[in-house]
């Protein structure tokens, strides 16, 4: 059973940049792609960026609003899945959450099973 911490929110200017973190622990038995999504207070849950664990499903994805903006990219190593975040603007004030599936074809969110508790960035 996965379980997934995140961290590395904050507030932060319009311009800056901040590193989210999301600590993988447990087993990873039937995860096959990890992902960052993002929720802002009265809109739908959105996918960042997603990234396989293994073969083809482990090249990156990041979604439009978000592309050359934010990398994500995980250590195996340390069992950590990182979001790097530059030249943030407003509309990237969110909680963003960390999540693991099985799949890696899509960012809709009910294709990941395990979700951490979120961490809060917002920018001003």
């Amino acid at each position: 059973h996965v379980q997934l911490v995140e961290s590395g929110g904050g507030s932060v200017q319009t311009g800056g940049s901040l590193r989210l973190s999301c600590a993988a622990s447990g087993t990873g038995y039937g995860v096959y792609c990890l992902g960052w999504f993002r929720q802002a207070p009265g809109k739908e849950r959105e996918g960042v960026a997603r990234v396989g664990m293994n073969g083809a499903g482990a090249t990156a994805y990041h979604a439009d609003p978000v592309k050359g903006r934010f990398t994500i990219n995980r250590d195996i190593v340390e069992s950590t899945l990182y979001l790097r975040m530059n030249r943030l603007r407003a509309e990237d004030s969110a909680m963003y959450y960390c999540a693991a599936g099985a799949s890696c074809r899509t960012m809709d969110p009910r294709q990941f099973d395990v979700w951490g508790q979120g961490t809060q960035v917002t920018v001003s």
